[in-house]
This record gives C-alpha cells, sequence and structure tokens, in this order.
C-alpha cells in the first residue's frame, strides 16, 4: 500500500538508480524506506523528530539527508526528474516575470541618504 506521501513504483524507479551504492560498513536501511521518510518530513512539514517510525530513526533520516544533500544526490534526483518530465511533456519551459509589483527597500532602489538635495536654481543665495 502506498501512503500519501511515499513514492510511487514509477517515481521510484527514476530515483533508485541515482543513489550513492554503499561501498563497505555496516549494511544501511532500505534507501526507498528513508527517501520515504525524507519526502514525509518536507511534504508535511514535521519536525525531524516527528517522523513517523515506520520510516527508520530519525536520526538516521537526518544524516542520510545531511550526506546526500552534500554530495549533489538531491541535485541528481532533481535533475533526472525534470529531464524525465520534460520528455513526457509535463514541463512548459516559458516564464514570464511581471516587475511591476516587485517592492524594495527605498535603500535598494539607490535614493541618497538624507533624503533628495536641493539643487541651487536662479536667486538661491
Amino acid at each position: 500500500m502506498v501512503r500519501r506521501h511515499e513514492l510511487s513504483d514509477a517515481e521510484w524507479a527514476v530515483l533508485e538508480p541515482l543513489l550513492p551504492r554503499q561501498r563497505m560498513g555496516r549494511p544501511r536501511a532500505d534507501d526507498r524506506r528513508v527517501v520515504n521518510g525524507i519526502v514525509f518530513k518536507f511534504r508535511s512539514g514535521v519536525a525531524w523528530r516527528d517522523v513517523p517510525e515506520r520510516y527508520g530513526s530519525w536520526r538516521s533520516l537526518h544524516t542520510r539527508f545531511r550526506r546526500w544533500a552534500a554530495d549533489g544526490t538531491f541535485t541528481r534526483m532533481l535533475q533526472a526528474a525534470q529531464a524525465h518530465a520534460d520528455a513526457a511533456g509535463d514541463i512548459d519551459w516559458l516564464v514570464s516575470v511581471d516587475s511591476t509589483i516587485v517592492r524594495t527597500h527605498q535603500h535598494a532602489a539607490g535614493a541618497r541618504k538624507g533624503g533628495a538635495r536641493r539643487s541651487a536654481g536662479p536667486g538661491a543665495g
């Protein structure tokens, strides 16, 4: 049974080959269970300590998340997911930004400190 926050078999088939392989040491927890735990954490917004036990120890999830973030695993996953969706025609790459509603602080806009200076016009003296 696939739960609400878990990856489908098709999604897992795309991501599994991108995970780093374990070279030596103690066998690690099931990668799919760990990825599902990480996905649950970010989709639901809970703290690491509040991830359900069915995904394993929250410490293991957090450690694996940090390790994969540092070694570029998640970047590879994103690129593969984008390539897969692009090949299926699911991504529209047209982007439009309307800057007329973008607000900035006065200091970011190049305003003078202390307000505008008055120019010496005729009759100033």
